[in-house]
């Protein structure tokens, strides 16, 4: 059990899929599904009217399902907004993240890893699929051993390392801004030199690079 509830919508075109992981979600305990939907615009009228803690979005839906998330992220920031795809595609992991999603699951995914993973954004982590995260870590780690990645061979300010360090244990920028009394504005313009100076994309790319740094 549980001593929270977590309000959940799910939006996926595929009414068979979409009611299964509803029903998977309000059987394993601390789920309320409070709207299902099956289009971007479902997404942002769900979102509007009723603010779940956080919506399950599929990417190969009528409006796209990454533009949903960017929409909610930007009108509804205290809606999470987690991907749950076939896609394994780098290229919507990295869109997926710019457009302001905090989680990447592929489907396929067993349910009590796709509780846990809810669960942990709900709280603050980020998480993409391991397999995903693996291959994005791995070329990484081939760019650097193929001296290509000279440039990510930077030195971060301490403020600049303390900011990833927070990021890396999955807070946000207005937790972070809290916790080192500083305003939130602040931290985005940190974690936008951070996130130049490593040549990333997106805050899951900057913390693994920071763990490459750390291993290399």
């Amino acid at each position: 059990m549980t001593d929270f509830v977590v309000r959940v919508a799910v939006v996926d075109d595929h009414p068979v899929f979409r009611e299964g992981a509803a029903f998977c979600l309000e059987r394993a305990g601390g789920f309320e599904v409070v709207a299902h939907g099956g289009s971007a615009d479902d997404a942002t009228r769900i979102a509007r009217d009723h603010r779940p803690d956080l919506i399950l979005l599929d990417i190969n839906m009528p409006g796209n399902g990454i533009e949903a998330a960017r929409k909610i992220s930007q009108e509804h920031p205290g809606v999470k907004c987690v991907i749950l795809t076939g896609s394994e595609s780098e290229e919507h992991v990295a869109a997926a993240l710019e457009a302001g999603a905090r989680g990447y699951i592929v489907k396929g995914v067993g349910v009590a890893d796709l509780v846990r993973t809810i669960r942990a954004v709900h709280c603050g982590e980020s998480y993409v699929s391991p397999g995903l995260a693996a291959r994005l870590l791995t070329q990484m780690q081939k760019k650097r051993a193929n001296g290509k990645a000279d440039d990510v061979q930077v030195e971060l300010t301490l403020r600049e390392e303390e900011i990833l360090g927070h990021v890396s244990n999955g807070l946000t920028n207005k937790e972070i801004a809290n916790r080192l009394h500083i305003s939130e504005k602040t931290v985005k313009h940190y974690m936008t030199n951070i996130m130049q100076k490593l040549q990333v994309r997106n805050r899951v790319e900057a913390v693994m690079t920071s763990r490459v740094r750390r291993t290399g």
